[in-house]
């Protein structure tokens, strides 16, 4: 086993800190879902959908 860990350490590694990446995206999506940051009818392109609101500054 530990034979296995030494010889792909660099791919496990790399294949983590994709994992991670892929985690937080996600993770930020339902967030600003929840928040309501998202449109729900346009898919985010927001600039040009009708169904969403311009933010109020």
């Amino acid at each position: 086993m530990l034979e296995f860990l030494r010889a792909n350490l660099s791919t496990i590694i790399v294949a983590l800190v994709l994992i991670a990446i892929v985690v937080l995206t996600v993770r930020k999506m339902i967030k600003d879902k929840k928040a309501g940051k998202t449109c729900s009818s346009c898919g985010g392109s927001c600039a040009g959908c009708s169904g969403c609101m311009p933010k109020q500054k």
